[in-house]
């Protein structure tokens, strides 16, 4: 935290109720406490500091709304934004179960979407999605779009931007945080060939599924089914100079209430003997973890009809940020606990996780003055 305070600047230059290290705290526990007001936040926030002020002799007014709104606004969302790519990142261990895959860390790509408040300034950046002419939808919109470690459930890199930006776009900017010994999986909505390009430029491996328009010409069939083939570059790559990747395709039917659906995969794993058809086809199914992931965030984490309180473009961002902190938080210690217990990490209560945290805060509150860092004699 104190990194990212002097990475953005964020220092206070004088002495405040609310200084910056409270302020980031405060963002992030409105994910822990999202239905509540957020004076009542930062009470729950500081209720255990409150006791050990009291014994001492100094008493902290919560300050109003407004007071907040402002303090919110003073930091920014620079702050909390540097704050999480500090902090994330994949903590799987080869004991993990799950994690990985042939040697590899799993990881998935997918995004999401929701409202935000209807405000003028919400609308003008995030904008509505399309509906029929003369009508205009409830709630601007905003994307999200998330890599998670598929053994976890931690959010290892996120992308925020306005509904009006595709998925494919964010999703291939995120390949910054894949690396060799990885593979990474994605659903046919972000299948291109930029994707795949990308991807192997990153020297990751890959498994995705292909729409159903994609045609592919067979150029070798292997024994399990699967067959070699390629993709072709879209007009803008051919342009610069890109040529046709190779890559193995891998089809298969599952039985979806009595009708036969295909599933087109595609993947740079070639080794039939270490990779079969079947193996891989089975894998992939774990790339549902992301969507687990996303409901976790969206229903468990929040629950609110309106996600996101903001009224302002700024302050959504950075209670965004906030949020997937928040979501960090929450795993992290899951993550922990389960290693220390030997057992998966999705043995254990996300919600139930959620509900200790919220009772351990103030418990770890109760110490000497000296020991706690938001503590000051001007408080």
């Amino acid at each position: 935290m104190e990194k990212a305070i002097a990475d953005t600047h964020s220092n206070e230059e004088r002495k405040r109720a609310l200084p910056s290290h409270l302020v980031i705290c405060l963002v992030i526990a409105m994910s822990l406490w999202s239905k509540a007001s957020m004076r009542t936040v930062l009470k729950n926030l500081v209720d255990g500091l409150s006791e050990v002020w009291v014994r001492v002799g100094q008493y902290w007014r919560v300050p109003s709304k407004s007071s907040i709104t402002e303090a919110r606004q003073r930091i920014g969302c620079g702050v909390i934004s540097r704050l999480f790519h500090l902090v994330v990142r994949p903590l799987a261990t080869a004991q993990t179960p799950g994690a990985f895959f042939g040697g590899m860390r799993v990881i998935a790509v997918d995004g999401t979407v929701f409202d935000v408040p209807d405000t003028e300034a919400n609308a003008r950046v995030f904008g509505y999605p399309g509906t029929r002419p003369g009508t205009r939808a409830a709630f601007p919109k905003i994307r999200l779009v998330l890599l998670i470690e598929a053994g976890t459930h931690l959010i290892v890199d996120a992308l925020i931007c306005p509904y009006r930006i595709g998925e494919r776009a964010r999703a291939k900017k995120l390949l910054r945080s894949v690396t060799s010994g990885m593979l990474l999986m994605w659903d046919r909505g972000l299948h291109s060939y930029k994707m795949v390009q990308a991807t192997l430029i990153q020297k990751c491996d890959y498994l995705g599924r292909v729409p159903k328009n994609v045609k592919f010409q067979v150029e070798k069939v292997f024994e399990d089914g699967s067959y070699l083939s390629c993709i072709a570059p879209d007009g803008k790559s051919k342009k610069k100079g890109a040529t046709k990747i190779m890559v193995r395709v891998i089809e298969y039917t599952i039985d979806t209430d009595g009708e036969a659906q295909i599933y087109r995969l595609i993947t740079s794993l070639r080794d039939i003997t270490l990779f079969p058809a079947l193996l891989l086809a089975t894998e992939y199914h774990r790339r549902w973890e992301v969507e687990n992931t996303i409901d976790e965030l969206k229903v468990h984490l929040l629950g609110r009809k309106t996600l996101i309180r903001s009224l302002n473009p700024r302050e959504v961002v950075q209670e965004i940020y906030g949020w997937l902190l928040g979501h960090w938080a929450v795993r992290s210690l899951m993550f922990q606990v389960a290693e220390s217990a030997h057992i998966s990490p999705f043995r254990l209560s996300f919600t139930g996780t959620l509900n200790v945290i919220r009772r351990s805060v103030p418990k770890f509150q109760r110490l000497q003055p000296e020991e706690f860092p938001f503590f000051s004699p001007g408080l």
